[in-house]
C-alpha cells in the first residue's frame, strides 16, 4: 500500500468508527442536528478521499449515504428506524472496505457495493417507513439541499455545481501544473455536469473515481477540504494542529522505547559503579576527573530518564479508541437475542499502553457476548423478577496507582457458584474437593472447555471465550477477578499495568534468587515473628487488626525452603502476607517477556542496577494468592 493510500485508510477508519457512535446516538435522539451534520461530514470526507484513490464501491456507498443525510438534516426525509439501519449497514460496509485495504487487499480486488444496501439507502432517501402523519417525501433528493432560512450559504459561482462547490476550480487546484490538458479539462466539465444532473443517484462504479476526483483537494488536506472551504477559520486552526503531529510506524516506536530503556539501565549501572569508585581515595587530577565524571553521569542519567518518559508517552492511547467499537456490537447482538440492553461507557479518556489497547479487543468482545447471552435476562424474565425490561451493562476504566482498572458489569441474573461447581465436575475439570469457595467457583469460567450451556449457540457455549480472556489479560501481565451476586448481576474487574515495558517493582531475595514484585499489589513491608498463630493449620499474622494468611514466596515458586522473616502485605482481592528473606529496595525495571520457556509464577526477566538477572513475579500470580495454599515452614 503506498503512503498516500495508507494515510487515507488510517484517517477514514477513525471517521468510520466515529460514524457508528454518532448513528447510535442519533437513534436515541433523532432530532439532534449536530449529530446529523457530523455524520454527513464524515461520509462526505471519506467519499472525497475514496474518489481520489480510485475506490468506486466506497464512493458509491458514501455518496448515497451522504445524500440520505443531506435529506435528513434538511427535513426532506424523516429520521426513521430504517434510515438508521441503512446508515449502519453502509457504515459497516465502508469499515469492511477500509479494513480490507488495511490488511493488504488491492483496491481493484475490493468487493462491489451490495445491491441490498443500495436499495436500503434509496428507500431511506425516499422516506419509506416514515410515520403516516408525516408529509409525503419528495422524489429522490436533489443534490441541492432545501433552502435553510436564516443561514443562507455564500453565493455560488456560475461554474459551481448544485453542491455549492466549484468542481473545476478544485480539480485545477489538485492536478499538478502542466497536466491541465484539454482532455482533462473536458473530463472535468463533463464530471461537473454529471454531478449536477445525477446527484440523487448512486455514482456508477466505472465512473466513480472520475466523479469524485474533484474531492481530491480534501485528500490533500486531511480529507476534509470542503469543511475548510465553508468554515475557514476553524478549519485553518485544525490544519495548523494537524501540522503539529506525524505518524510513526509502531515498530520504530517500539525500537526507540527499547533503546530508551536500555539507556536508563546503563545509566543506573554506571551510577552503581561510580558509587563503588567513590569508596577509594582520589587526589589531585584524579579527584578532579572523578568530580567531572560524577557530574556528567548525573546529567546523562537525567536525560536518559527524560527520554524514556517521553518515549513512553508516545505509546499511551486512550481506551476510548477501543471502547467506541462496542456500542454497535451490543446493539446488534441484543437485537439478535431479543433483549433490550443499554451500554454505558465511562472513563474513555483513560490512557494505557498501545499494546494493551490493541490486545484487549478480543477479550472484551468475549466478555460482552457472555454478558449478553449468559448474564442479562430477556425483557419478560426481568419484568417477572421486578427489574426494568431494559438491562444495563457498564464498561468503565480508570487509573489506580500504577495500574489501569477496566470493569465490565451487568445487572443480570448473576452466577450460581453451586451450578458452576456441578458443571465443572460433570465435565471432569475439577474434583469434588476443589473450588470449594465462591471465589474459586467463579474462576472456573476461565477453564478451557468450561461452559454452563448444554448446546452451543452462535454466540457462546463452546467453552473457549473466557479462557481466551484470562490468557490475554495474563499475557499483558494483568489479573482478572469476578464478583457476582445471584439475581443482581456480575462484575469482571481487570487490572493491567499502565505500560508494559517498564514496571515499578519491589526487589526481594529468597532462597538464593533475586525477584521483583510489581508495586501495583505491594501494600507495605512488615516484620515476621518466629512463630505464628495457626488457623486451620495455616500460619496467620494479625496486621492492623485483621488476620492475614502468611505464604512463603520460595515454596510458592518451587524453591528450596529457607528462613523468611520479612513479610510483604499483598493488596489482592483476598489480602495476604508473602514471606521473603530480604527486601532489597525498589526499581523501575525494563521487563523482557519469557518466550523460550514457561515458569509458573514468573512473567519476565530484567536487569538490576548492578547488572544481575532479576526474575519478575507475575501480577496475576500474586493476585490469585500465589495459586496455592502452601504453608509457611515453622
Amino acid at each position: 500500500m503506498d503512503e498516500m493510500l495508507k494515510d487515507f485508510v488510517i484517517e477514514a477508519l477513525d471517521l468510520a468508527t466515529n460514524v457508528e457512535e454518532h448513528l447510535l446516538r442519533l437513534e436515541r435522539d433523532p432530532d439532534n442536528k449536530e449529530t446529523l451534520n457530523a455524520v454527513f461530514r464524515s461520509f462526505h470526507t471519506i467519499k472525497g478521499g475514496a474518489g481520489f484513490m480510485g475506490l468506486p464501491a466506497l464512493v458509491t456507498a458514501c455518496h448515497l449515504t451522504e445524500n440520505l443525510f443531506d435529506a435528513l438534516r434538511t427535513g426532506a426525509a424523516p429520521v426513521t428506524p430504517s434510515a438508521i439501519e441503512a446508515s449502519l449497514q453502509a457504515s459497516g460496509f465502508v469499515a469492511d472496505q477500509l479494513n480490507d485495504l488495511n490488511n493488504g487487499t488491492a483496491p481493484e480486488q475490493l468487493a462491489p457495493m451490495p445491491a441490498d444496501l443500495e436499495r436500503m439507502l434509496k428507500d431511506a432517501i425516499d422516506g419509506k417507513d416514515a410515520p403516516k402523519a408525516a408529509a409525503p417525501a419528495p422524489a429522490p433528493v436533489a443534490a441541492a439541499p432545501a433552502p435553510v432560512p436564516a443561514a443562507a450559504p455564500a453565493p455560488v459561482a456560475a461554474a459551481a455545481s448544485a453542491d455549492g462547490l466549484d468542481w473545476e476550480a478544485m480539480y485545477m487546484a489538485v492536478v499538478p501544473p502542466g497536466t491541465h490538458t484539454p482532455a482533462a479539462a473536458a473530463a472535468t466539465a463533463a464530471t461537473a455536469a454529471a454531478q449536477e444532473a445525477t446527484s440523487a443517484a448512486a455514482v456508477p462504479a466505472a465512473a466513480a473515481p472520475a466523479a469524485a476526483a474533484p474531492d481530491a483537494a480534501q485528500a490533500k488536506s486531511g480529507w476534509d477540504g470542503v469543511e475548510r472551504r465553508t468554515e475557514n477559520k476553524p478549519a485553518q486552526a485544525a490544519a495548523a494542529k494537524a501540522d503539529e503531529s506525524i505518524r510513526i510506524d509502531a515498530v520504530k516506536l517500539d525500537a526507540l522505547l527499547e533503546v530508551a530503556g536500555e539507556s536508563v539501565q546503563a545509566a543506573n549501572q554506571a551510577a552503581v559503579l561510580l558509587e563503588r569508585l567513590s569508596q577509594f581515595k582520589f587526589e589531585g587530577q584524579a579527584a578532579t576527573l572523578m568530580a567531572t565524571l560524577t557530574e556528567t553521569l548525573e546529567r546523562a542519567s537525567r536525560y536518559s530518564a527524560e527520554l524514556q518518559r517521553a518515549t513512553l508517552a508516545t505509546r499511551m492511547q486512550p481506551v476510548g479508541r477501543l471502547f467506541q467499537k462496542f456500542p454497535r456490537l451490543v446493539r446488534e447482538l441484543a437485537k439478535d437475542l431479543g433483549k433490550e440492553v443499554e451500554l454505558t461507557i465511562e472513563g474513555a479518556e483513560t490512557e494505557v499502553d498501545r499494546v494493551v489497547v490493541d490486545s484487549l479487543y478480543d477479550p472484551l468482545v468475549h466478555m460482552l457476548r457472555n454478558a449478553l447471552d449468559h448474564g442479562v435476562e430477556g425483557p419478560e424474565d426481568r419484568v417477572a423478577n421486578g427489574k426494568p425490561a431494559k438491562a444495563y451493562i457498564l464498561l468503565k476504566a480508570w487509573q489506580e496507582a500504577n495500574s489501569v482498572m477496566i470493569v465490565l458489569q451487568d445487572d443480570g441474573r448473576g452466577m450460581d457458584p453451586a451450578k458452576l461447581r456441578k458443571k465443572a465436575m460433570e465435565k471432569g475439570l475439577i474434583t469434588e474437593h476443589q473450588a470449594t469457595s465462591d471465589d474459586e467457583a467463579y474462576q472456573l469460567v476461565f477453564l478451557p472447555g468450561f461452559s454452563t450451556k448444554d448446546v452451543a449457540s452462535s454466540v457462546s457455549g463452546r467453552g473457549v471465550g473466557m479462557d481466551v480472556v484470562k490468557t490475554a489479560v495474563e499475557k499483558n501481565r494483568g489479573a482478572i477477578r469476578i464478583d457476582s451476586n445471584l439475581g443482581k448481576g456480575t462484575k469482571f474487574s481487570i487490572r493491567l499495568p499502565i505500560e508494559l515495558s517498564i514496571v515499578p517493582t519491589m526487589l526481594v531475595s529468597t532462597s538464593g534468587a533475586q525477584l521483583a514484585l510489581p508495586m501495583a499489589v505491594v501494600e507495605r513491608v512488615v516484620e515476621l515473628p518466629e512463630t505464628f498463630m495457626q488457623v486451620g493449620g495455616a500460619p496467620v499474622l494479625k496486621d492492623q487488626g485483621r488476620p492475614l494468611p502468611v505464604r512463603s514466596l520460595a515454596l510458592s515458586l518451587g524453591y528450596e525452603e529457607c528462613s523468611e522473616r520479612v513479610g510483604i502485605v499483598i493488596n489482592a482481592p483476598q489480602p495476604y502476607i508473602i514471606a521473603v528473606e530480604a527486601v532489597d529496595g525498589t526499581a523501575d525495571l525494563v521487563i523482557k517477556p519469557m518466550t523460550a520457556l514457561h515458569v509458573e509464577g514468573i512473567t519476565g526477566t530484567a536487569r538490576s542496577a548492578e547488572g544481575s538477572l532479576v526474575l519478575v513475579v507475575g501480577l496475576s500470580f500474586l493476585m490469585d494468592g500465589c495459586r496455592s495454599s502452601v504453608r509457611l515452614a515453622a
